[in-house]
């Protein structure tokens, strides 16, 4: 009885080590089925997406300066405040720019009153000119006459009907009537040249008025500038400028970042063989990593960043090195309902991945 009992020790001890064999080697199948397993989906994403770490993300930011320069009496915003378009942020003392109006306005009222005597003595010169055709008119029957008298007298002396007085009274009154009557002629040409420059002078009268006005409509520009507005709905960023500043004309003052946003990737230039505009992107942000955005590829940049580079490579003298180039693709967001993007800034580091099959 006791050999039996330990017959089936020694078995039971025998056959422990072949039992932990084929466990292990049934551990190692299951490891190497999942390892297999997890390098095919590697493989099959690797090659349906592209995806890169260089990108980030891109908005519209507008840079507020002012168009006059001056005195800021007033700031009304404080940074990441939002701004709608027309909301006054900054306010320049308005005086001096009043002042410069009601210059301009003095101006103005000046020269319409010059205007009007313009055309106030364009009108004396015309009816001098008729008063000076008037005298002609009577100055030439006049000389008409009186040479129609010399003619008769002529005739009338050769018959001895008149005087030799009597004729030579009569050529006196023709010569006189008739340089009356070239005076009078020279008198309606001065009439109509002073009427002449009586017209010029309401042209310019007139040109005058108009450039009082254009200098009346800039000071009243340069008044309203003086409250400098938002040209773009937006937040308030990078606000360098407080009451009792002087700003000069271009300076800027503040930013506005606007709320359409996008994401730019650069990929290499390997990666862009499947790359097409409209395909699906999946957006990780590094802020937020917990949640995916959705997008889609809306354009390829026609150029690659190094082309666009201030100092562009010049591949063509020194030693050459191929470098791979990355493109830069603009990725817009597709929002899911109640999906908001108003957390994200430009810069904020992005990994799109791309879905190219």
């Amino acid at each position: 009885m006791q050999n039996n009992v330990n017959e089936a020790e020694v078995k039971n001890l025998a056959a422990a080590p072949r039992k932990r064999r084929g466990a292990a080697v049934a551990l190692l199948i299951v490891l190497a089925a999942a390892a297999a397993s997890g390098a095919g989906l590697w493989l099959v994403r690797s090659q349906a997406y592209e995806t890169t770490d260089d990108a980030f993300i891109a908005g519209h930011v507008t840079s507020v300066s002012p168009q006059v320069a001056g005195r800021v009496i007033k700031v009304l915003v404080d940074d990441d405040q939002k701004a709608a378009t027309g909301d006054v942020l900054v306010q320049l003392d308005p005086d001096t720019f009043k002042v410069k109006v009601s210059l301009a306005e003095a101006n103005l009222n000046e020269s319409e009153q010059k205007l009007q005597e313009a055309r106030s003595q364009y009108q004396a010169s015309l009816a001098a000119v008729e008063q000076a055709r008037a005298d002609a008119a009577s100055a030439e029957a006049q000389a008409a006459n009186s040479a129609t008298d010399l003619t008769r007298y002529n005739h009338l002396v050769a018959s001895g009907a008149v005087s030799q007085q009597a004729r030579d009274n009569a050529d006196t009154l023709s010569r006189t009537t008739s340089a009356g009557l070239q005076s009078a002629r020279k008198r309606v040409a001065a009439a109509e040249a002073q009427s002449a420059l009586a017209a010029t002078q309401i042209q310019t009268a007139e040109a005058g008025v108009d450039k009082c006005r254009a200098s009346l409509e800039q000071a009243r520009l340069d008044l309203s500038y003086t409250g400098i507005t938002a040209i773009v709905d937006g937040r308030v960023t990078k606000k360098s400028v407080e009451p009792g500043d002087y700003v000069q004309v271009g300076q800027v003052i503040l930013s506005l970042v606007r709320d359409d946003i996008w994401v730019v990737a650069n990929f290499k230039e390997t990666q862009l063989k499947g790359m097409r505009t409209g395909q699906p992107v999946t957006i990780s942000v590094d802020a937020y990593p917990d949640h995916e955005f959705k997008g889609h590829v809306d354009s390829l940049q026609a150029g690659t960043g190094a082309a666009f580079s201030l100092l562009p490579p010049q591949n063509a003298s020194g030693n050459y090195v191929k470098v791979v180039q990355r493109v830069p693709v603009k990725i817009v967001f597709d929002l899911q309902p109640g999906e908001s993007v108003a957390n994200l800034t430009p810069g904020m580091s992005v990994v799109p991945s791309v879905r190219v099959r």
